[in-house]
Protein backbone atom coordinates (compact mmCIF):
# COMPACT_ATOMS: atom_id res chain seq x y z
CA UNK A 1 0.00 0.00 0.00
CA UNK A 2 3.01 2.41 0.94
CA UNK A 3 4.29 2.15 -2.60
CA UNK A 4 0.48 2.98 -4.20
CA UNK A 5 0.30 5.97 -2.20
CA UNK A 6 3.77 7.46 -2.92
CA UNK A 7 2.69 6.97 -6.52
CA UNK A 8 -0.31 8.49 -6.07
CA UNK A 9 1.50 11.64 -4.62
CA UNK A 10 3.68 12.07 -7.20
CA UNK A 11 1.51 11.78 -9.81
CA UNK A 12 -1.15 14.02 -8.21
CA UNK A 13 1.79 16.81 -7.96
CA UNK A 14 2.58 16.71 -11.66
CA UNK A 15 1.42 19.81 -13.83
CA UNK A 16 -0.77 17.97 -16.57
CA UNK A 17 0.52 14.26 -16.76
CA UNK A 18 -2.55 11.28 -17.17
CA UNK A 19 -3.78 9.99 -14.08
CA UNK A 20 -2.84 6.58 -13.08
CA UNK A 21 -6.08 4.95 -14.48
CA UNK A 22 -5.72 2.63 -17.82
CA UNK A 23 -5.87 3.57 -20.51
CA UNK A 24 -4.83 6.91 -19.89
CA UNK A 25 -1.00 6.94 -19.74
CA UNK A 26 -0.59 4.30 -22.77
CA UNK A 27 1.06 5.57 -25.58
CA UNK A 28 3.71 4.58 -28.81
CA UNK A 29 5.93 6.50 -30.24
CA UNK A 30 4.95 7.14 -34.12
CA UNK A 31 7.38 8.44 -37.17
CA UNK A 32 5.48 10.52 -39.63
CA UNK A 33 3.64 14.23 -39.17
CA UNK A 34 1.57 14.50 -42.17
CA UNK A 35 -1.22 12.33 -43.58
CA UNK A 36 -1.45 8.98 -41.90
CA UNK A 37 -4.57 8.31 -40.76
CA UNK A 38 -5.27 5.14 -41.20
CA UNK A 39 -2.68 4.91 -38.94
CA UNK A 40 -3.94 7.46 -36.26
CA UNK A 41 -7.70 5.23 -36.54
CA UNK A 42 -6.08 2.68 -35.69
CA UNK A 43 -3.86 4.26 -32.86
CA UNK A 44 -6.92 5.26 -31.24
CA UNK A 45 -8.84 1.49 -31.87
CA UNK A 46 -5.80 -0.08 -30.36
CA UNK A 47 -6.23 2.29 -27.05
CA UNK A 48 -3.19 4.24 -27.33
CA UNK A 49 -3.79 7.45 -25.42
CA UNK A 50 -0.35 9.49 -26.56
CA UNK A 51 2.19 10.04 -29.53
CA UNK A 52 5.71 10.55 -29.14
CA UNK A 53 7.27 12.26 -31.92
CA UNK A 54 10.15 14.24 -33.24
CA UNK A 55 9.65 18.08 -32.87
CA UNK A 56 12.44 18.40 -35.67
CA UNK A 57 14.22 22.18 -34.75
CA UNK A 58 15.62 21.68 -38.34
CA UNK A 59 12.34 21.42 -39.88
CA UNK A 60 10.23 24.15 -38.73
CA UNK A 61 13.39 26.59 -38.86
CA UNK A 62 14.65 27.12 -41.58
CA UNK A 63 15.67 30.85 -41.61
CA UNK A 64 16.80 32.16 -38.58
CA UNK A 65 14.22 33.34 -36.29
CA UNK A 66 11.42 32.33 -38.78
CA UNK A 67 9.27 29.32 -37.76
CA UNK A 68 6.76 27.48 -39.41
CA UNK A 69 4.68 25.01 -37.02
CA UNK A 70 2.35 23.92 -40.22
CA UNK A 71 3.20 20.04 -40.23
CA UNK A 72 2.68 20.19 -36.81
CA UNK A 73 -0.62 21.82 -36.46
CA UNK A 74 -1.68 19.65 -38.57
CA UNK A 75 -0.50 16.23 -36.40
CA UNK A 76 -2.01 17.55 -33.47
CA UNK A 77 -5.11 18.62 -34.98
CA UNK A 78 -5.56 15.18 -36.60
CA UNK A 79 -4.45 13.60 -32.91
CA UNK A 80 -7.00 15.71 -31.15
CA UNK A 81 -9.89 14.35 -33.68
CA UNK A 82 -9.47 11.31 -32.10
CA UNK A 83 -8.92 12.18 -28.14
CA UNK A 84 -4.92 11.21 -28.86
CA UNK A 85 -2.50 13.44 -26.96
CA UNK A 86 1.06 14.38 -28.20
CA UNK A 87 4.48 14.25 -26.51
CA UNK A 88 6.82 16.36 -28.78
CA UNK A 89 10.50 16.15 -28.61
CA UNK A 90 12.45 18.89 -28.60
CA UNK A 91 15.21 17.94 -30.58
CA UNK A 92 18.06 17.28 -32.85
CA UNK A 93 20.99 19.85 -34.64
CA UNK A 94 19.83 22.80 -37.40
CA UNK A 95 22.81 23.49 -39.47
CA UNK A 96 21.65 27.41 -39.25
CA UNK A 97 23.61 27.28 -36.15
CA UNK A 98 25.73 24.17 -35.87
CA UNK A 99 27.53 23.06 -38.45
CA UNK A 100 27.59 18.92 -39.87
CA UNK A 101 24.65 18.16 -37.63
CA UNK A 102 26.19 18.63 -34.11
CA UNK A 103 24.27 19.28 -31.24
CA UNK A 104 23.49 23.03 -30.17
CA UNK A 105 26.32 23.09 -27.30
CA UNK A 106 27.86 26.43 -28.21
CA UNK A 107 25.80 29.65 -26.43
CA UNK A 108 24.63 31.16 -29.62
CA UNK A 109 23.18 28.14 -31.05
CA UNK A 110 21.57 26.93 -27.54
CA UNK A 111 19.81 30.76 -27.12
CA UNK A 112 18.20 30.07 -30.75
CA UNK A 113 17.50 26.47 -29.55
CA UNK A 114 15.84 27.90 -26.57
CA UNK A 115 14.25 30.36 -28.79
CA UNK A 116 12.46 28.14 -30.72
CA UNK A 117 11.34 26.11 -27.96
CA UNK A 118 9.65 28.97 -26.51
CA UNK A 119 7.80 30.17 -29.65
CA UNK A 120 6.93 26.41 -29.68
CA UNK A 121 5.43 26.49 -26.16
CA UNK A 122 3.80 30.01 -27.05
CA UNK A 123 2.03 28.32 -29.99
CA UNK A 124 0.63 25.48 -29.08
CA UNK A 125 -0.57 26.51 -25.73
CA UNK A 126 -3.86 25.18 -23.99
CA UNK A 127 -3.21 21.97 -26.45
CA UNK A 128 -2.44 19.89 -23.52
CA UNK A 129 1.03 18.83 -25.68
CA UNK A 130 4.29 17.65 -22.83
CA UNK A 131 7.46 18.97 -23.90
CA UNK A 132 10.59 16.14 -23.83
CA UNK A 133 13.58 18.11 -23.92
CA UNK A 134 16.04 16.31 -26.68
CA UNK A 135 16.08 12.42 -27.39
CA UNK A 136 18.94 10.16 -26.09
CA UNK A 137 21.82 12.95 -25.32
CA UNK A 138 23.61 9.76 -23.28
CA UNK A 139 24.34 8.02 -26.54
CA UNK A 140 26.71 9.25 -29.68
CA UNK A 141 23.57 8.37 -31.83
CA UNK A 142 21.70 11.62 -31.02
CA UNK A 143 24.38 13.56 -29.26
CA UNK A 144 27.15 14.88 -31.45
CA UNK A 145 29.77 14.92 -32.20
CA UNK A 146 29.88 13.04 -28.41
CA UNK A 147 27.43 12.70 -25.37
CA UNK A 148 28.66 15.43 -23.03
CA UNK A 149 25.94 15.68 -20.07
CA UNK A 150 27.73 19.11 -19.31
CA UNK A 151 26.21 20.10 -22.55
CA UNK A 152 22.94 18.93 -22.25
CA UNK A 153 22.37 20.19 -19.12
CA UNK A 154 22.86 23.83 -20.71
CA UNK A 155 21.03 23.17 -23.26
CA UNK A 156 17.86 21.79 -21.12
CA UNK A 157 17.82 25.18 -18.19
CA UNK A 158 17.83 27.42 -21.34
CA UNK A 159 15.11 25.50 -23.00
CA UNK A 160 13.24 24.74 -19.34
CA UNK A 161 13.89 28.80 -19.28
CA UNK A 162 11.91 29.67 -22.38
CA UNK A 163 8.96 27.08 -22.17
CA UNK A 164 8.08 28.16 -18.60
CA UNK A 165 7.92 31.93 -20.13
CA UNK A 166 5.95 31.50 -22.90
CA UNK A 167 3.72 28.95 -21.61
CA UNK A 168 3.34 29.38 -17.32
CA UNK A 169 1.82 26.10 -17.25
CA UNK A 170 3.42 23.77 -20.29
CA UNK A 171 4.43 20.09 -19.07
CA UNK A 172 8.01 19.54 -19.19
CA UNK A 173 10.17 16.17 -18.85
CA UNK A 174 13.77 15.40 -19.78
CA UNK A 175 16.67 13.64 -19.74
CA UNK A 176 14.85 10.97 -22.13
CA UNK A 177 18.00 8.83 -21.68
CA UNK A 178 18.94 5.54 -23.40
CA UNK A 179 18.57 3.13 -20.91
CA UNK A 180 19.73 4.01 -17.18
CA UNK A 181 22.98 5.45 -17.22
CA UNK A 182 23.79 5.93 -13.52
CA UNK A 183 26.41 8.64 -13.96
CA UNK A 184 24.84 10.75 -16.68
CA UNK A 185 21.25 11.13 -14.63
CA UNK A 186 23.24 11.91 -11.50
CA UNK A 187 25.08 14.99 -13.15
CA UNK A 188 21.86 15.89 -14.11
CA UNK A 189 20.19 15.56 -10.88
CA UNK A 190 22.87 16.82 -9.31
CA UNK A 191 23.04 20.06 -11.30
CA UNK A 192 19.52 21.35 -10.18
CA UNK A 193 17.24 19.95 -13.64
CA UNK A 194 15.14 18.60 -11.34
CA UNK A 195 13.34 21.95 -10.45
CA UNK A 196 12.65 22.94 -13.66
CA UNK A 197 11.03 19.43 -14.63
CA UNK A 198 7.62 18.05 -13.82
CA UNK A 199 8.51 14.60 -14.67
CA UNK A 200 11.80 12.39 -15.37
CA UNK A 201 12.09 10.56 -18.70
CA UNK A 202 13.98 7.46 -19.08
CA UNK A 203 14.28 4.69 -21.49
CA UNK A 204 14.38 1.19 -19.98
CA UNK A 205 15.18 -0.72 -22.68
CA UNK A 206 16.48 -3.98 -22.08
CA UNK A 207 17.83 -7.20 -23.65
CA UNK A 208 15.12 -9.84 -24.90
CA UNK A 209 15.76 -12.02 -22.05
CA UNK A 210 14.86 -9.05 -19.50
CA UNK A 211 11.40 -8.99 -19.55
CA UNK A 212 9.17 -5.75 -18.45
CA UNK A 213 9.25 -6.47 -14.56
CA UNK A 214 12.88 -6.24 -14.18
CA UNK A 215 13.04 -2.52 -14.82
CA UNK A 216 11.78 -2.24 -10.76
CA UNK A 217 14.78 -1.92 -9.32
CA UNK A 218 15.69 0.29 -11.65
CA UNK A 219 13.25 2.41 -10.86
CA UNK A 220 13.67 2.14 -7.14
CA UNK A 221 17.20 2.73 -7.82
CA UNK A 222 16.23 6.29 -9.77
CA UNK A 223 13.66 7.13 -6.95
CA UNK A 224 16.27 7.12 -4.31
CA UNK A 225 18.64 9.15 -7.04
CA UNK A 226 15.75 11.74 -7.36
CA UNK A 227 15.04 11.44 -3.95
CA UNK A 228 18.89 12.71 -2.83
CA UNK A 229 18.83 15.26 -4.72
CA UNK A 230 15.53 16.93 -5.54
CA UNK A 231 14.08 19.93 -3.34
CA UNK A 232 11.39 18.96 -0.62
CA UNK A 233 9.14 19.87 -3.83
CA UNK A 234 10.41 17.69 -6.28
CA UNK A 235 11.28 14.62 -4.38
CA UNK A 236 7.83 12.81 -5.57
CA UNK A 237 8.64 14.22 -9.34
CA UNK A 238 6.69 11.23 -11.42
CA UNK A 239 9.17 9.05 -13.73
CA UNK A 240 7.95 8.30 -16.70
CA UNK A 241 9.01 5.17 -19.64
CA UNK A 242 9.18 7.18 -22.31
CA UNK A 243 10.27 5.17 -24.80
CA UNK A 244 10.84 1.08 -24.44
CA UNK A 245 9.98 -1.47 -26.66
CA UNK A 246 11.25 -5.30 -27.57
CA UNK A 247 11.95 -6.15 -31.20
CA UNK A 248 10.40 -9.14 -33.28
CA UNK A 249 13.62 -9.12 -35.08
CA UNK A 250 15.19 -12.92 -35.99
CA UNK A 251 17.06 -12.49 -32.69
CA UNK A 252 14.70 -10.70 -30.54
CA UNK A 253 11.75 -11.80 -29.02
CA UNK A 254 8.58 -14.01 -30.88
CA UNK A 255 5.83 -12.30 -31.64
CA UNK A 256 3.79 -13.91 -29.10
CA UNK A 257 6.20 -13.17 -26.26
CA UNK A 258 6.30 -9.46 -27.74
CA UNK A 259 2.30 -9.10 -26.98
CA UNK A 260 3.25 -10.54 -23.66
CA UNK A 261 5.83 -7.76 -23.18
CA UNK A 262 3.41 -4.53 -24.27
CA UNK A 263 1.06 -5.62 -22.21
CA UNK A 264 2.74 -6.29 -18.85
CA UNK A 265 5.21 -3.13 -19.96
CA UNK A 266 1.93 -1.19 -19.09
CA UNK A 267 0.74 -3.05 -16.06
CA UNK A 268 4.01 -3.48 -14.48
CA UNK A 269 5.11 0.12 -14.32
CA UNK A 270 1.86 1.14 -13.49
CA UNK A 271 2.57 -0.98 -10.16
CA UNK A 272 6.03 0.75 -9.73
CA UNK A 273 4.17 4.28 -9.93
CA UNK A 274 5.00 5.34 -13.83
CA UNK A 275 1.77 7.16 -14.95
CA UNK A 276 2.86 6.87 -18.43
CA UNK A 277 4.64 4.30 -20.86
CA UNK A 278 5.09 4.96 -24.20
CA UNK A 279 5.70 1.84 -26.75
CA UNK A 280 8.62 1.71 -29.13
CA UNK A 281 7.17 1.71 -31.84
CA UNK A 282 3.43 1.80 -33.34
CA UNK A 283 5.02 0.46 -36.53
CA UNK A 284 7.60 -1.53 -38.25
CA UNK A 285 9.85 0.16 -40.20
CA UNK A 286 10.84 -2.22 -42.65
CA UNK A 287 10.71 -5.15 -44.50
CA UNK A 288 13.75 -7.38 -43.11
CA UNK A 289 13.38 -10.27 -40.39
CA UNK A 290 16.81 -10.22 -39.70
CA UNK A 291 16.98 -6.04 -39.24
CA UNK A 292 16.46 -5.05 -35.14
CA UNK A 293 15.49 -1.45 -35.58
CA UNK A 294 12.52 -2.64 -38.52
CA UNK A 295 10.43 -5.07 -36.07
CA UNK A 296 9.46 -2.94 -33.15
CA UNK A 297 6.04 -2.42 -34.57
CA UNK A 298 2.56 -3.39 -33.41
CA UNK A 299 1.73 -3.49 -36.83
CA UNK A 300 3.01 -4.16 -40.16
CA UNK A 301 4.11 -1.48 -42.35
CA UNK A 302 0.94 -2.40 -44.29
CA UNK A 303 -0.62 -1.80 -41.34
CA UNK A 304 -1.64 -5.49 -40.38
CA UNK A 305 -1.99 -6.21 -36.66
CA UNK A 306 0.80 -8.18 -35.25
CA UNK A 307 -0.20 -10.14 -32.12
CA UNK A 308 0.88 -7.27 -30.03
CA UNK A 309 -1.52 -4.66 -31.43
CA UNK A 310 -4.55 -7.54 -30.35
CA UNK A 311 -3.29 -7.93 -26.76
CA UNK A 312 -3.07 -4.37 -26.47
CA UNK A 313 -6.10 -3.75 -27.81
CA UNK A 314 -7.94 -6.70 -24.73
CA UNK A 315 -5.78 -5.30 -22.13
CA UNK A 316 -7.40 -1.23 -22.92
CA UNK A 317 -11.02 -2.56 -23.25
CA UNK A 318 -10.77 -5.09 -20.21
CA UNK A 319 -9.44 -2.66 -17.91
CA UNK A 320 -10.57 0.68 -19.18
CA UNK A 321 -10.93 2.25 -16.00
CA UNK A 322 -9.21 0.88 -13.54
CA UNK A 323 -5.85 1.73 -11.89
CA UNK A 324 -3.46 -0.84 -9.91
CA UNK A 325 -4.16 -0.95 -6.36
CA UNK A 326 -1.56 -3.60 -5.24
CA UNK A 327 -0.34 -7.29 -6.31
CA UNK A 328 -1.80 -9.93 -4.64
CA UNK A 329 0.35 -12.97 -3.40
CA UNK A 330 -0.32 -15.83 -5.80
CA UNK A 331 2.02 -18.21 -3.91
CA UNK A 332 4.70 -18.21 -6.28
CA UNK A 333 7.28 -15.39 -7.03
CA UNK A 334 6.96 -15.86 -11.08
CA UNK A 335 3.14 -15.17 -10.89
CA UNK A 336 1.89 -11.64 -10.70
CA UNK A 337 -1.77 -11.25 -10.02
CA UNK A 338 -2.59 -7.36 -9.85
CA UNK A 339 -5.80 -5.79 -8.45
CA UNK A 340 -7.04 -3.00 -9.92
CA UNK A 341 -10.33 -1.22 -8.89
CA UNK A 342 -12.13 1.81 -10.09
CA UNK A 343 -13.47 4.78 -8.75
CA UNK A 344 -16.93 2.97 -8.04
CA UNK A 345 -15.42 0.50 -6.47
CA UNK A 346 -15.43 -2.10 -9.04
CA UNK A 347 -12.53 -4.77 -8.87
CA UNK A 348 -10.50 -6.25 -11.88
CA UNK A 349 -7.33 -8.83 -11.74
CA UNK A 350 -4.51 -8.98 -14.08
CA UNK A 351 -2.52 -12.22 -13.81
CA UNK A 352 0.38 -13.93 -15.48
CA UNK A 353 3.90 -15.44 -14.89
CA UNK A 354 7.88 -14.31 -16.21
CA UNK A 355 8.52 -17.56 -16.73
CA UNK A 356 6.50 -20.68 -19.03
CA UNK A 357 2.69 -21.51 -18.24
CA UNK A 358 2.08 -22.35 -14.71
CA UNK A 359 -0.49 -22.65 -12.33
CA UNK A 360 -1.29 -20.39 -9.47
CA UNK A 361 -4.39 -19.47 -6.85
CA UNK A 362 -5.19 -16.64 -5.04
CA UNK A 363 -7.45 -16.44 -2.32
CA UNK A 364 -10.41 -13.59 -3.73
CA UNK A 365 -12.90 -14.02 -0.76
CA UNK A 366 -15.81 -15.30 -3.17
CA UNK A 367 -17.22 -18.65 -3.43
CA UNK A 368 -19.87 -18.37 -6.01
CA UNK A 369 -18.21 -19.14 -9.77
CA UNK A 370 -21.33 -17.21 -11.11
CA UNK A 371 -19.48 -14.12 -9.30
CA UNK A 372 -16.08 -14.39 -11.72
CA UNK A 373 -15.73 -13.93 -15.22
CA UNK A 374 -12.42 -14.68 -17.29
CA UNK A 375 -10.88 -13.80 -20.15
CA UNK A 376 -7.85 -14.58 -21.69
CA UNK A 377 -4.95 -12.33 -23.51
CA UNK A 378 -7.06 -12.87 -26.98
CA UNK A 379 -10.04 -11.72 -25.13
CA UNK A 380 -11.38 -15.44 -25.37
CA UNK A 381 -13.58 -16.09 -22.39
CA UNK A 382 -12.21 -18.52 -19.97
CA UNK A 383 -13.66 -21.48 -17.76
CA UNK A 384 -13.85 -20.20 -14.23
CA UNK A 385 -12.27 -22.89 -11.75
CA UNK A 386 -13.33 -21.77 -8.01
CA UNK A 387 -12.78 -23.75 -4.62
CA UNK A 388 -14.35 -22.57 -2.09
CA UNK A 389 -13.30 -18.66 -1.93
CA UNK A 390 -10.01 -19.55 -3.46
CA UNK A 391 -9.65 -18.99 -7.65
CA UNK A 392 -7.11 -21.50 -9.32
CA UNK A 393 -5.63 -20.09 -12.58
CA UNK A 394 -3.62 -21.15 -15.40
CA UNK A 395 -1.27 -18.64 -15.68
CA UNK A 396 0.57 -17.79 -19.20
CA UNK A 397 3.06 -15.09 -20.15
CA UNK A 398 0.52 -13.00 -22.05
CA UNK A 399 -1.90 -11.40 -19.35
CA UNK A 400 -5.41 -12.77 -18.07
CA UNK A 401 -8.33 -11.17 -16.96
CA UNK A 402 -10.75 -11.24 -14.12
CA UNK A 403 -13.54 -9.38 -13.17
CA UNK A 404 -14.90 -10.16 -9.99
CA UNK A 405 -18.80 -9.10 -10.30
CA UNK A 406 -19.37 -8.80 -6.69
CA UNK A 407 -16.84 -6.18 -4.44
CA UNK A 408 -14.67 -8.92 -2.65
CA UNK A 409 -14.04 -7.32 1.52
CA UNK A 410 -10.83 -9.36 1.45
CA UNK A 411 -8.76 -7.73 -1.23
Amino acid sequence: MLLLTLAATRIASAADLPEPVLPQGVGVNIHFVRGHERDLDLIAAAGFKFIRMDFAWGASERRQGEYNWTEYDGLTANLEKRGLRAIYILDYSNDLYEEAGGSPRHSESVAAFARWAGAAAQHFQGRRIIWEIWNEPNIVQFWKPKPDVSEYIALARAACRALREHDPHATIMAPASSEFPWAFLETVCEAGLLEQLDAFSVHPYRGPQRPPETAATDYLKLRALLERYASPEKKTLPIVSGEWGYSTHSRGVSLETQAAFLARQQLANLWQGVPLSIWYDWKNDGDDPAENEHNFGTVYPDLRPKPAFAALQVMTRELAGYRVARRLDAGQPDCYVLLLVNSAGAQKLAAWTIAGPQPASVDIGLDAPGDVAIVDGQGQPQAVNLEQTRLHLALAPLPQYITLKKPSRTL
